[in-house]
């Protein structure tokens, strides 16, 4: 067989690599040509479209002071026919006279002119954004700047202060609230092409709350500044549209290089082309026609029947495991009861009770765990597909989560977290309108996929934000600590390991780490703090390191476990004594929430402090929807969940909670140690929280007939989660977790003995529902 370096030769078959390499370097030359006419078109259109951006930037701004102005103007007038004569002392009339003028306002008041009643307000009450409004109204040059607040979902208004009378010592200062609608309208109006517009507002802790966006959801340049709008607190921002250009942005070279590849490819081409009309060497094979004249007429083709092909089955439907549907989210098995289908399925459900309620866009987050970005992905897809925008802020903890659906104004969020539980679990956590979803409303969700009741046409958009910064800086303009803390912080290999000692130290505390690093395998302990094993070893390293305190969290950042240098876990029902005594300082006669699961003795204290307790049900979203309809001020539950609605939002936070606690033992004015300031806390004699293991459901239906047959004898009974027997020194209860299909035991007493007999009762009663039960005490 002869061979040559341009051309090889095998049986049957003649490859001629030189005119091979021709073909290929032409068709890659060529299709470097296209790539480089399309980056040229991109880098032509760039400087465009960042015109047209800042163009729309220009006229939003001055249509939006426009309307400002004609706004301030028709109250401007309406203010100066108003008869002052009876002020300070009658001021009846002369509100009923500017809600007569103003017929456009949606609320109009009054306030003295020194503002006196503004600087002694509950703030809580009275809005701090509104009294800071008020308060640096006297101070403005010239009219005081327009502002927004927020009222509820779907209610933005614009707010405005204005002086009665003498502009140099105005007699009042008259408060009024106005449609929103127009600024939105006019904001919207500006074309921008392919970028975007972000109305934000300026507040008095220099954050840049964004109010509204216009335009592609897919920019994502923004400019680090945004242009503020006359008379107002308001500015906007520009985010120039994304365009991947990866050629130099000059367009004489991106140019100069798409003629070079059009002109080597056709050349190449010219070459292959030319090449097969010269043989340097002659092909020693027999040609075709030499074979044939030796070779008898071939026999006819007899056609071939190809059977038709099948076509491809239907992919399987998803099945949907109910009992993953829980009391107050959503949660079960990776690869067996939890799939990226289901979590489809389920932003699917979400997304369609959204649209139900006019709601149309939504903040996703997950945790740590190795599951969460398939599971966070594929529920994003699904609430896309139900019409619903997503703002994707990626991995961060839990609160995070529920502080971003405040901080982008969505009122709905859904937390991908399998918290405390084994790594193999992860679920949702889902807010929807600013409720948080329990039971009924879990099933809800449920009952959609299995009617398939879901929309499944829309093109929601999706923009991913980093919100931890703004999250941090949130709690640290707030929440300070007198003087510097040594702590240790475990996070457990939890997604809080990303935040928390980031905010410990912002608030003035020396932090030492421990498992801060996020791994979703959980390598050193399980991230759930309730359990004291988890927490040996952040007590072996504070009292290594002399530290002051150790706290530790759970795998999702929404609980909180405490240690002191002594070694003593420091119970929740216990550390939400100091929080109900720091509250009720500022909010007397305040509602204070607790669980089932907490001590006797905090009922005494809440009371002492001057608050109202009030005992509920365990479970996060069934504490978050008591508060909304009681007003409390704070709750706590003996999981390590805290909800502070003073000073904060309302909803479970282990870091803010963490760090509310640290500045109440630095800020002691006696000077004690933490050890010394839970002294103060009463206690008895307890257990941890006490787990019965048992197969998926049946837990609930032990609880069942657990109330059914058992007998506590004279103990005041409460049923309303569980069973809780209550004596004059001690109690006992047994409930049903909604997390993992467990029983939960606690026993607290006055001492050693009342706690034996406490437990001895309960043993009875429960063995003689199910005698094969293992008990753990």
């Amino acid at each position: 067989m002869a061979m040559s370096s341009a051309r090889t030769r095998l049986p049957g078959v003649q490859v001629n690599w030189g005119r091979l390499s021709m073909l290929v370097g032409g068709t890659l030359l060529l299709a470097f040509a296209a790539f480089s006419a399309w980056q040229t078109s991109l880098v032509a259109d760039q400087d465009g479209a960042i015109k047209q951006v800042h163009t729309a930037q220009d006229q939003a701004v001055q249509s939006l002071a426009d309307e400002i102005a004609t706004q301030r103007n028709q109250v401007t007038k309406a203010l100066s026919g108003v008869d002052t004569s009876g002020l300070p002392a009658d001021p009846a009339p002369v509100l009923a006279a500017l809600k007569q003028r103003l017929p456009q306002a949606l609320n109009v008041e009054l306030y003295s002119g020194g503002l006196d009643e503004v600087l002694h307000a509950n703030y809580h009450d009275f809005g701090y954004a509104k009294a800071a409004q008020l308060m640096e109204a006297p101070d403005a040059e010239g009219a005081p700047p327009v502002q927004s607040m927020f009222k509820g979902i779907g209610d933005r208004r614009m707010t405005m202060v204005a002086p009665l009378g003498p502009e140099q010592k105005p007699l009042a200062w008259v408060w009024i609230e106005l449609p929103f609608a127009p600024i939105a309208q006019r904001f919207n109006e500006a074309p921008v092409g392919g970028g975007r517009l972000e109305l934000h507002q300026s507040s008095d802790r220099g954050e840049n709350l964004e109010l509204m966006a216009h335009g592609s959801a897919a920019s994502v340049d923004r400019e680090p500044t945004g242009k503020p709008v006359p008379g107002s607190s308001f500015n906007i921002m520009a985010v120039l549209p994304g365009a991947y250009i990866v050629l130099p942005q000059s367009l004489p070279l991106a140019a100069l290089l798409t003629l070079a590849g059009l002109v080597g490819g056709v050349y190449l081409f010219w070459l292959f082309a030319h090449a097969g009309m010269r043989r340097a060497v002659p092909i020693e094979e027999e040609s075709l026609s030499d074979i044939a004249k030796d070779q008898p007429a071939p026999a006819p083709v007899k056609p071939v029947v190809r059977p038709v092909a099948k076509p491809a089955p239907a992919p399987a439907p998803v099945t949907v495991d109910p009992t993953i549907f829980r009391a107050y989210d959503v949660r079960g098995v990776v690869g067996t009861s939890l799939t990226a289908g289901v979590a489809k399925l389920l932003g699917q459900s979400i997304g369609t009770l959204m649209r139900e309620k006019g709601l149309h866009e939504i903040v996703v987050g997950r945790d740590g765990r190795l599951s969460g970005p398939e599971l966070a992905g594929a529920l994003s897809d699904g609430l896309r597909a139900a019409g619903i925008d997503v703002i994707d802020i990626g991995a961060a903890p839990t609160p995070v989560v529920y502080y971003a659906t405040y901080r982008f104004n969505t009122g709905s969020g859904v937390a991908v977290t399998g918290s405390h539980n084994p790594p193999d679990y992860n679920g949702f956590k889902i807010v929807v309108g600013g409720e948080t979803l329990s039971e009924g409303a879990i099933q809800d969700l449920y009952n959609r996929i299995a009617t398939n009741a879901l929309e499944s046409d829309g093109k929601g958009n999706l923009r991913h934000v980093d919100v931890v910064p703004d999250y941090i800086e949130r709690i640290t303009s707030d929440v300070q600590t007198e003087r510097p803390l040594k702590i240790v912080v475990d996070c457990g290999n939890g997604i809080p390991g990303a935040v928390a000692p980031q905010v410990l130290e912002g608030i003035g505390c020396e932090v030492i780490p421990l498992y801060c690093e996020v791994d979703g395998t959980f390598p050193n302990h399980h991230p759930d703090p309730s359990d004291p094993h988890n927490l040996e070893d952040l007590i072996l390293s504070v009292k290594q390191t002399g530290a002051d305190l150790g706290v530790a969290f759970d795998g999702d950042g929404d609980r909180l476990g405490v240690v002191t240098r002594s070694g003593e876990i420091i119970f929740p029902d216990r550390t939400l004594m100091l929080f109900a005594r720091d509250v009720l300082s500022r909010q007397p006669g305040a509602t204070i929430i607790y669980d089932v699961k907490c001590t006797g003795h905090l009922r005494g204290q809440i009371l002492d402090a001057g608050g109202s307790p009030l005992m509920w049900r365990t479970g996060h979203s069934l504490i978050k929807a008591k508060m909304r309809e009681t007003g409390a001020e704070l709750a706590g539950e003996m999981s390590g969940h805290f909800f502070f609605k003073e000073r904060w939002y309302g909803f479970d936070d282990g870091i803010y909670a963490g760090a509310r606690l640290l500045e109440i033992l630095a800020g002691d004015i006696e000077g004690r140690t933490p050890e010394q300031i839970f002294e103060t806390c009463p206690k008895g004699v307890s257990t941890p929280e006490l787990k019965i293991e048992m197969a998926e459901g049946a837990h609930y239906r032990f609880i069942e007939k657990f109330r059914e047959k058992a007998n506590f004898g004279d103990a005041a009974l409460i049923t309303i989660d569980g069973v809780r027997a209550d004596w004059p020194d001690g109690w006992g209860l047994v409930r049903p977790s909604n997390t993992t299909p467990v029983l939960v035991l606690r026993f607290d007493a006055d001492n050693a003995e009342a706690l034996k007999r406490i437990q001895d009762t309960f043993r009875k009663q429960l063995l003689a529902v199910d005698p094969t039960l293992k008990l753990p005490f």
